[in-house]
């Protein structure tokens, strides 16, 4: 019961670690540089997924299914995030008819 399948033995656990890290690295720079709120978002998203496919990787290596388990919570985080996130760019494109973050420095005042 706690083997590693076959198909996870064929990729060594190194080329997920590098896969999820430029993963990772994209989505930071991403949200650094960019400025539409859509487009900061899938970047946020490209970060929990890589987070979520090293903890996965981990998981199936140990043969433990704590990993899988945090996933899993990751994920209902990611989904509740999108719903409250989206419903705040919904609501202020509605009142500057843009997406760009730097309009939103004007709700500080």
């Amino acid at each position: 019961m706690n083997q590693i399948p076959d198909i996870i033995r064929t990729i060594p656990l190194n080329y997920y670690l590098y896969f999820s890290t430029a993963l990772f690295a994209i989505g930071v720079i991403g949200v650094l540089t960019r400025r539409n709120a859509i487009v900061i978002f899938m970047c946020v998203e490209l970060m929990l997924n890589a987070v979520n496919l090293l903890l996965t990787a981990i998981a199936s290596y140990r043969a433990d299914s704590s990993g899988q388990v945090f996933v899993f919570f990751i994920m209902a985080v990611a989904a509740a995030e999108v719903c409250v996130g989206l419903a705040i760019i919904v609501m202020t494109y509605r009142n500057t008819r843009s997406t760009d973050v730097q309009l939103l420095n004007e709700l500080k005042w």
